[in-house]
């Protein structure tokens, strides 16, 4: 730095001998001064260190960044991109910074080691509209708020004794499908259509199922079935306010509205359901002694904490939850499921061979079975393997600068976990894009999040509350329909396992199959 100083000065010297003009001087002795400064500045901040660039990734165009270069098909888009710039990238979405995780190791580093810092959800405006601001345990950010609302879930809603209570609730439907399904055998049956039906109303059987009865309950699955739809389509819509928040107030897409709409159909409906069981509990409780979540909700808002109350906003809320995100996951998982065994016939009948073995022909599936079908278990985890409920998670939300993989992602990017992608790896995975459940029976993976090879439901404290049950709804449902009928395409028909993208990933053409009856007795069926 002495040398350096010493030459600028001895340069500044004979420059002023042959500069004569007083006002040339002074600029150029401003100059040589910056000079010095800029220079001074500079080293001071190489020796110090200055912070990890961010990630690479492809380039943008102004103000708009990455978003005309999206493709529709974002798993594969996101795939593409990580092969050529690594299993970190970034990606200018308007003017929010988006950031893709496609690695394991990388993903550990976001869902365990710096869990905390990653808690938070960068919640898109259709999500805020569909949930009361964003009230539910989904988008509601890290905090007492939260950890109270997983606390209603995990330990009292969604615990297993919870589940057993209301056993009866998913049997009842169950059967009713079955019944459905025999009278149509012979007849192509749209698997995806009938299976998201049936989830749905074995959900709202559960969530209020004591108090609806007879067809009431058809018409509002019915009506639900439209509604939650739409709604998981608008919530895998970008709006423009979420690549530019100061545009929060122009919905000139009109997500926002239609999402409102929607949710207010969904809230008049939540108001007359409440209002049934407050009468019945009110009259002293349901004479059938049925039981349901309402009720459990309910009993929970009157008992609740004074430090954080759980309201009926949040009772809304995580009815809301109930209905949208687990029928239309889980009914997307087990239509894959139906078309991944319906591909490899060898597995179908490994799969009703165990369900003949643990049940017989003479009986039907009750979900005490479900523990002893291993086999089936596995079929199960490779379809969530290959095709991930929500293939690049819940967005996570930095609640403040950090680093990962050596980069720095900045506070408030908006962070994608591509889980499908990292359940591709062929240096993990063994023919990584074959179906092959022959790959779970050493019992090595489970749901726990602790292996970030394997994390269909998430990891880490934001992890899926509703494992248990979605665990519980594709198992049964799935051994119900293997165990009750054989199924194939008909005539001239091939199946097509084409994925497609959004929130949530489902088949892009719906599986449609004949259903032919396996038990001994018709009566089996009733």
């Amino acid at each position: 730095m002495t040398q350096i100083s010493s030459c600028l000065q001895h340069l500044q010297t004979s420059l002023f001998n042959i500069l004569s003009n007083t006002n040339e001087r002074l600029l150029f002795t401003f100059c040589a001064i910056f000079a010095v400064l800029w220079y001074t500045w500079m080293y001071i901040k190489s020796e110090k260190g200055g912070p990890p660039p961010y990630p690479p990734g492809p380039r943008g165009l102004p103000l708009v960044g990455n978003l005309p270069f999206l493709d529709p098909e974002l798993h594969t888009y996101f795939a593409n991109l990580a092969h050529r710039h690594g299993p970190i990238f970034k990606l200018w979405l308007g003017n929010k910074l988006g950031i893709v995780i496609s690695s394991s190791a990388l993903a550990r580093q976001v869902l365990k080691d710096q869990d905390t810092t990653f808690a938070n959800r960068d919640v898109p405006t259709a999500g805020l509209a569909a949930t009361y601001g964003g009230r539910d345990i989904v988008w509601n950010p890290y905090g007492p708020e939260w950890r109270m609302l997983r606390k209603v879930c995990v330990l009292k809603m969604l615990s297993n004794t919870t589940l057993d209570s209301v056993y009866d609730l998913r049997r009842r439907q169950l059967r009713e499908t079955v019944g459905y399904m025999y009278n149509r055998v012979g007849s192509p049956v749209n698997i995806g259509e009938l299976i998201f039906l049936t989830i749905l109303n074995v959900i709202t059987n559960m969530l209020w199922g004591g108090t609806v009865q007879g067809n009431e309950r058809s018409n509002l699955g019915a009506e639900f079935r439209q509604v939650v739809s739409e709604m998981t389509r608008l919530l895998g819509t970008p709006n423009l306010s979420d690549f530019y928040p100061g545009l929060a107030r122009f919905d000139l897409q009109g997500v926002v509205k239609k999402m409102n709409g929607l949710a207010r159909k969904f809230d008049e409906i939540f108001d007359v359901m409440i209002d049934q069981r407050l009468k019945i509990d009110g009259e002293g409780g349901n004479k059938a002694g049925d039981k349901d979540f309402l009720q459990f909700l309910l009993k929970l808002k009157e008992e609740g904490d004074s430090k954080t109350p759980l309201t009926m906003i949040h009772v809304k809320a995580l009815l809301m939850d109930m209905v949208v995100g687990g029928s239309d996951t889980s009914s997307n998982s087990i239509e894959f499921a139906m078309a991944e065994v319906m591909n490899k016939p060898e597995i179908m009948r490994k799969a009703q061979q165990e369900l003949e073995e643990v049940v017989g022909k003479d009986k039907i599936v009750e979900e005490s079975h479900i523990h002893k079908l291993p086999y089936l278990y596995a079929v199960m985890k490779e379809v969530l393997r290959l095709h991930p409920a929500l293939p690049l998670l819940v967005p996570h939300c930095p609640s403040e600068t950090c680093t990962v993989g050596g980069y720095t992602i900045p506070k408030g990017a908006r962070v994608f976990v591509n889980v499908w992608e990292v359940h591709r790896d062929p240096s993990v995975w063994e023919n990584a894009l074959e179906f092959n459940p022959e790959r779970f029976l050493n019992g090595k993976w489970d749901y726990s999040g602790s292996d970030l090879s394997y994390f269909p439901f998430g990891s880490g404290r934001r992890i899926c509350a509703g494992i248990a049950m979605a665990e519980r709804m594709f198992m049964y449902s799935l051994a119900t329909l293997l165990h009750s009928f054989d199924w194939k395409l008909g005539e001239g028909k091939k199946l097509d396992l084409t994925e497609k993208f959004g929130i949530v990933l489902k088949l892009k053409n719906p599986l449609v199959a004949i259903p032919t009856p396996r038990l001994s007795d018709p009566a089996l069926y009733a």
